[in-house]
């Protein structure tokens, strides 16, 4: 996501065209979920159009299509992922992992089913699995399935921290309607590849959001100084000032690791005058 009314005219400018405002959200923050690409797999005019608009090192996690993961169950897929990968190649390694976000019904039983479709995919792309059964994070044994099977070939298992957000009961209107939607699981962190991924819910609150982040600022400062290469998406329930509690979250483990690079400095909001 990459556009949200509550930003524009501050945060970014307003009006934009549509080809404009992925470069515009690409001066706050290096990287964006695509969350989109769940509900329709875009052309690839629209693909090179996203490319267009940001440098190489920009990254895109993009989720899979719901046909593949929720109404196929990874299960014969083929026409709809070709379908998908040829639309995304003109990312190139902006295409930073593919994202395959598993329904919550997706047990430790189809694990089976999950090796046999990552063994298949192109070598080209990272992926990285999200699963929201509890099972994988209170039963070890089903856990250390699952790590073996992403292991195998070298894909990430992407935590969704919810815990903090989960921690109050739910103050606006935006936070009931997330209490009543986001999963509900115990918290995860520990990486299994060069590249992790994590996703993390906070409050509307900003106060409240930095508080909760305050042990993945420790987590990933050491991932760094191992070498490994983090994504962090900073959530809230309103996402209103998502990009500013991103930049926010960044400069604190900036400060833990001064050899991080600074991310780049966003457009002016209002075109720059001389009066």
């Amino acid at each position: 996501m990459w556009t949200h009314r509550a930003w524009q005219g501050r945060l970014v400018a307003h009006p934009l065209p549509v080809p404009e405002r992925l470069r515009h959200y690409a001066g706050w923050c290096t990287a964006v979920e695509g969350n989109t690409t769940f509900y329709a797999t875009p052309s690839r005019e629209t693909v090179s159009g996203w490319a267009q608009q940001t440098d190489p090192g920009f990254g895109f996690v993009l989720k899979l299509p719901r046909v593949v993961m929720h109404e196929r169950r990874l299960g014969a897929v083929e026409e709809p992922l070709r379908a998908f990968l040829d639309a995304i190649e003109p990312l190139g390694p902006r295409a930073q992992a593919l994202w395959v976000q598993l329904p919550g019904s997706f047990a430790p039983g189809d694990v089976a089913t999950l090796a046999r479709f990552l063994r298949r995919l192109p070598p080209a792309y990272r992926y990285a699995v999200e699963v929201r059964h509890p099972a994988f994070f209170v039963d070890s044994g089903a856990a250390r399935l699952l790590v073996r099977t992403l292991a195998a070939t070298g894909t990430e298992w992407i935590p969704f921290d919810t815990t903090t957000f989960f921690a109050h009961p739910p103050t606006s209107d935006a936070e009931r309607d997330a209490w009543t939607k986001k999963p509900r699981l115990p918290l995860r962190s520990v990486a299994l590849t060069d590249r992790p991924v994590v996703r993390y819910l906070g409050r509307d609150d900003p106060d409240q959001t930095s508080a909760g982040w305050r042990r993945w600022v420790d987590t990933v400062a050491g991932w760094l100084h191992e070498g490994r290469s983090p994504t962090f998406f900073v959530h809230t329930p309103d996402n209103a000032d998502a990009p500013v509690l991103a930049r926010r979250f960044h400069d604190e483990v900036r400060a833990r690791v001064p050899a991080l690079e600074p991310l780049p400095r966003p457009a002016p909001v209002q075109p720059l005058t001389l009066f």
